[in-house]
């Protein structure tokens, strides 16, 4: 960048060569070319970041796992009283049909 002096010269030589009448009218053509310049760098990034973004592949979501055991018996899960389930014995007994059969009498 230009220090402070090299400015100061600079302006110097701008007013000896053009002069004060013709230096405010060719700083405001230097504006404008800046400002034409910029916006064009500007909308030319913007352009860029576009297309990027257009071309870029969509990042795959990672799946979900289930956990392999159930949450009701799980670690943090409370016992609950199971039913048990009766004996085939305590069963009545049926026939084929579905009838049940009367238990024999004891013999004694």
């Amino acid at each position: 960048m230009f220090s402070v002096p090299d400015i100061a010269v600079i302006g110097v030589l701008a007013l000896l060569l053009f002069g004060p009448d013709k230096l405010p009218g060719i700083l405001r053509q230097a504006g404008k070319f800046m400002r034409e310049v910029q916006n064009t760098s500007h909308s030319f990034v913007a352009e860029m970041e576009r297309a990027a973004d257009i071309n870029e592949q969509p990042k795959p979501q990672p799946r979900v796992v289930e956990p392999l055991i159930a949450p009701e018996f799980g670690p943090d899960a409370e016992p609950e009283a199971e039913a048990a389930e009766p004996h085939p014995s305590d069963l009545p007994e049926v026939d084929p049909n579905g009838a049940p059969i009367p238990p024999a009498p004891e013999r004694g």
